[in-house]
């Protein structure tokens, strides 16, 4: 029995010397075959690494904190992460590099294969796993969701919406996020119209498109999508202080009514105010108790927002009209 079946981390070079070695000795079938499975999986996690270097050049910028020390060890760090995904499965480039070795050793001074030789085995590999992804899944079709018989408004200025207009651009996907919440669609409507000014003042990237971030979620160090940096007034042992903080930005306005859902359902802090959604006063009220907003009015306003007299003139025109579901 060998010592090691492969090196336990990249710079293991007595372990990859042996793997070589090994390759060379072996005589029995099964240990070359062996030898050849550990080959190509080196060979796959030189390949993922050079991947990985390449994505990360192609950023857009280095970090505040990077310097030569930290971009030395990311480097080391990315090298093992390539021997371990390979180790894991990787991305199915193993299989493929043993079939030529073995091919290479059992038909001589035949030719390699050509890339779009390389091509087909990738794709042949490719259609086999989601032909086996396919047969778990047939028996157990996802439910699919019929979504709203209306056209998103995303791509339409809110600067230029009236108040009737940004109800009825935001009712449906306002009534789809309430519905998860057990709150109303008012309740929704009023908090982006008051975070926003009705789509007067909607948060906006630096060539000018809106963020589409109706209820001014930041962005912390776990948001992985789009961010935008402004200056927003936040309130300090109740003296206003003008700050400047990243956003979230969205691709659309319904992206935005699902992310507010998911931050307030991740979000500990929040359970009482979930548990008041059918009251929106108390609702709002366990809101500002949560810290959502460091306005000490913030409850009062949104109250205000939605039983002020503009939303009632809104909601009754749509009614009378039959525009939405009221």
């Amino acid at each position: 029995m060998h010592a090691r079946s492969v090196a336990d981390v990249y710079l293991d070079f007595q372990g990859v010397a042996e793997l070589k070695a090994r390759a060379r000795q072996d005589q029995d079938a099964s240990l070359k075959d062996a030898s050849l499975k550990e080959v190509s999986r080196q060979f796959e996690s030189l390949l993922m690494h050079m991947m990985l270097k390449s994505m990360r050049q192609a950023s857009l910028g280095e970090g505040l904190l990077d310097n030569d020390q930290s971009l030395f060890y990311r480097d080391m760090f990315d090298q093992q992460l390539a021997l371990h995904l390979a180790e894991g499965g990787g991305l199915g480039l193993a299989e493929i590099i043993e079939r030529q070795l073995g091919a290479v050793q059992t038909l001589g001074d035949q030719p390699m294969k050509s890339l779009a030789g390389y091509r087909g085995q990738v794709a042949e590999i490719a259609a086999r796993r989601a032909a086996t992804v396919r047969s778990h899944t047939a028996q157990t079709p996802p439910t699919r969701v019929p979504e709203p018989p209306v056209e998103d408004p995303t791509g339409s200025d809110p600067a230029a919406w009236t108040a009737e207009d940004f109800v009825h651009n935001l009712w449906p996907w306002a009534k789809e996020a309430a519905d998860k919440l057990g709150l109303s669609a008012q309740a929704l409507i009023a908090q982006a119209a008051l975070e926003t000014g009705w789509g007067k003042h909607l948060i906006r990237l630096p060539d000018g498109s809106p963020s589409y971030n109706l209820f001014g979620i930041k962005a912390d160090q776990g948001w992985e999508g789009k961010r935008v940096a402004v200056d927003t007034l936040e309130y300090e042992q109740g003296v206003v202080a003008r700050k400047t903080a990243p956003f979230r930005a969205y691709d659309s306005f319904r992206d935005s009514f699902r992310d507010y859902v998911e931050f307030l359902n991740s979000n500990p802090r929040y359970r009482e105010a979930l548990a008041s959604t059918a009251d929106s006063r108390n609702y709002f009220s366990a809101l500002q108790e949560a810290g959502y907003a460091t306005d000490p009015r913030y409850a009062e306003k949104l109250s205000g927002v939605l039983e002020g007299p503009q939303m009632a003139k809104v909601l009754e025109s749509l009614k009378s009209e039959k525009k939405q579901p009221l």
